[in-house]
């Protein structure tokens, strides 16, 4: 695939991104932080953002199996997810996130484990959605071409 059809599928493949839902404004900001002085700054931040979600998601999994469930604690988990999500613009997370923690105050276990549920099916989404994007711009930026934040206009 030439340079200007990869440009082409990227602009139309992050367009339906922010459509579906799962990307909003914040991943943009990202975007434009990145430049020629740090040409990896989306992919790193993107990686961290993968590595704390998953750690909080295993400390969720193991909270709610407890026999007595702290949803103190829980809370906090959900908090600090809200916030990484928030963080680079994974909008559909960050919307879950804010169903759990309300669930958490009302301290409703079989809610929270739907809530988690659904928190892991839209992560696992939005993850392979973004490492499908970075590898698209890696393969553009290989090619010798450059990521079109320029056509990116909502």
């Amino acid at each position: 695939m030439e340079v200007v059809q990869m440009q082409r599928a990227w602009v139309e493949y992050t367009k339906s991104l922010f459509r579906e839902g799962f990307l909003d404004a914040q991943f943009q900001q990202l975007q434009l932080l990145q430049d020629e002085s740090n040409p990896d700054f989306v992919a790193e931040v993107v990686s961290l953002f993968f590595e704390d979600s998953e750690r909080l998601l295993s400390d969720l999994t193991f909270a709610l199996e407890q026999q007595n469930v702290d949803f103190k604690k829980v809370d906090a988990h959900v908090h600090q997810l809200k916030g990484s999500s928030s963080s680079i613009g994974a909008q559909r997370v960050k919307n879950d996130c804010i169903a759990f923690r309300s669930f958490c105050e009302e301290q409703n276990i079989e809610g929270c484990q739907r809530c988690l549920q659904q928190v892991k099916q839209d992560y696992c989404l939005v993850k392979s959605k973004l490492e499908a994007l970075i590898r698209l711009e890696q393969q553009i930026v290989a090619a010798g071409g450059s990521i079109p934040m320029e056509e990116l206009s909502f």
